[in-house]
């Protein structure tokens, strides 16, 4: 099961990011536990400045705008 955080404040393009990552995961057939990191000092601790963040297994993978579905399914075929 792949552990991905969404981090960002609760803006649009982070619950599509989480929406997305949840469709490809559920498409793929890929289990996902996705948790919603909202504080602003949990953010900036994984050095993401821009949001919406993403972080897989504790390493961050793409921060600023909703990533493409691509590489979502890149993600989750680790």
């Amino acid at each position: 099961m792949k552990e991905i955080k969404v981090l960002g404040t609760g803006c649009a393009n982070c619950k599509n990011t989480i929406a997305l990552i949840e469709q490809v995961a559920q498409a793929k057939g890929v289990g996902v536990s996705i948790q919603k990191v909202e504080d602003i000092k949990d953010i900036m601790s994984h050095g993401v400045m821009s949001t919406p963040g993403v972080v897989v297994d504790g390493k961050v993978v793409h921060a600023g705008g909703v990533p493409s579905r691509d590489k979502i399914e890149h993600w989750l075929s680790q």
